[in-house]
């Protein structure tokens, strides 16, 4: 648990260390949560920094966020389960939620399948656009005001202690 902390606290520091604006960096962030979410497996990490850098956010901050992300892998199948049952339930009609999924004869040439994408993929993938969305929303309005928060105290710091090199400089002057 110690080391999941420090991993969790590493990256941390290392998205709200970023030089780049609050604003860059909050997008950054709200891409990558919005990305972390969707079954692309594979492709989450360049798209979201492909979409963040056409947004003029923080690629790197995106891709932080993505594999920050990625720290609840135990609860991936819960939430694959329930993206692809609102995608199922939104694109029947009527609208009903999915059957019951079984796994006995799920193997890699299944997966494969153009069928497997249209019965399972595009539900998953839509689900997930309605759980990514307004998450990511979130997640800009809350990591905003604590990099402006963080910003604000480092830039203090530093001309506090430009001030002291200067005053020292000087002689005490």
């Amino acid at each position: 648990m110690k080391r999941f902390k420090e991993f969790l606290v590493h990256h941390w520091r290392a998205l709200i260390g970023l030089h780049d604006t609050p604003h860059s960096i909050a997008g950054g962030v709200a891409v990558g949560i919005f990305f972390g979410f969707t079954p692309l497996f594979g492709f989450k990490t360049l798209l979201a920094m492909l979409l963040a850098w056409t947004f003029r956010c923080s690629y790197v901050a995106a891709a932080i966020a993505v594999n920050l992300h990625d720290v609840v892998f135990l609860l991936w199948p819960l939430i694959l389960r329930l993206e692809f049952g609102i995608g199922y339930y939104l694109l029947h009609d009527p609208h009903v939620w999915p059957p019951r999924i079984h796994t006995r004869h799920l193997d890699y040439h299944n997966l494969i399948q153009w069928s497997w994408f249209s019965r399972v993929g595009w539900p998953m993938l839509l689900g997930s656009v309605f759980i990514a969305g307004p998450i990511a929303i979130v997640s800009f309005f809350v990591t905003l005001p604590i990099v402006r928060r963080y910003q604000a105290h480092r830039d203090a710091v530093r001309k506090a202690k430009l001030t002291a090199r200067l005053s020292d400089a000087d002689g005490g002057k």
